[in-house]
């Protein structure tokens, strides 16, 4: 949940205070996208990446000045917000969704953007450094290929079912496939699996989403000499891998333990870590 105060489109309100109609696009039709950043140490981890992605996302929705939400203005509201919160020393997540104004049909009347910005306090994880996760694969519905994608947009039916999957069978994390049966994705998370010394992630062209973590991750492995290969991944390695783990821009690294009967090392997952607890991310 939220905390007590949001920034809706500059205002900063009761969290609690109904800020759209029926008329509004994200409802009607999921017409936005969204950056789920983490606030450490008082600044925006890896802030120039989330904004390159938000861009490159609005253009490809078509959005008005997509080159508004620079590092200035996303760092200046949340900074803004974090203090109205009383938060401001506090490890957080930051939502930024943006969504169309105006109303319309499918044809939008305006492709001006809203923004609104969330904060909330990051919950304790199921699993901690000594127990790693525990997943599964979801099969019900996998993921198709599109232009859209990459794109963290307010379309997440396929995410919302797999987290009904999730919280069912009470797993830490699932794995999403694409529409060939092939590893995508994990519920939150970009995935890597690594087997027989090489990292493997899933390509953009598997229909993964393009994860800020998931780019950190790669160029810290290539830094420690671990070769990384983007792929098509059958499924079926997860009964051979060495280790499996989860990357997103909230938890960073979090190591898999178990997938049905088959367990995981943690040694690389283990360093790559350690090594972004000491990354010096205000220098990115």
């Amino acid at each position: 949940m939220s905390l007590q105060y949001i920034n809706f489109d500059g205002q900063i309100i009761a969290a609690d205070l109904p800020v759209a109609t029926m008329d509004n696009r994200a409802l009607r039709y999921g017409d936005g996208l969204f950056e789920t950043m983490l606030w450490k140490d008082g600044d925006i981890r890896f802030l120039d990446f989330h904004i390159e992605r938000l861009q490159k996302g609005m253009q490809l929705l078509q959005f008005e000045e997509n080159t508004k939400f620079d590092r200035f203005f996303i760092r200046s509201k949340v900074d803004e917000l974090a203090r109205k919160n009383n938060v401001i020393g506090q490890q957080l997540r930051v939502r930024f969704s943006v969504f169309r104004a105006g109303g319309g049909l499918y044809s939008p009347e305006t492709n001006k953007p809203v923004f609104c910005i969330q904060l909330s306090q990051i919950p304790t994880s199921l699993r901690d450094k000594k127990m790693g996760l525990i997943i599964d694969l979801f099969t019900d519905v996998k993921k198709p290929f599109s232009d859209l994608s990459h794109v963290k947009s307010n379309n997440a039916l396929i995410y919302v079912l797999a987290g009904v999957h999730k919280k069912k069978y009470a797993f830490d994390e699932v794995l999403i496939l694409n529409q060939e049966g092939f590893l995508c994705e994990a519920l939150t998370s970009n995935i890597f699996v690594y087997f027989e010394k090489t990292l493997y992630t899933p390509a953009l062209s598997e229909a993964c989403i393009d994860g800020v973590m998931r780019r950190v991750v790669m160029d810290m492995a290539n830094d420690e000499g671990i070769p990384v290969v983007e792929a098509q991944i059958d499924p079926q390695i997860m009964k051979q891998a060495d280790e499996i783990f989860c990357t997103n821009a909230t938890q960073g690294v979090q190591w898999v333990m178990g997938y049905k009967q088959k367990r995981y090392f943690n040694k690389i997952s283990r360093i790559l870590q350690e090594k972004l607890i000491n990354w010096n991310y205000n220098d990115e």
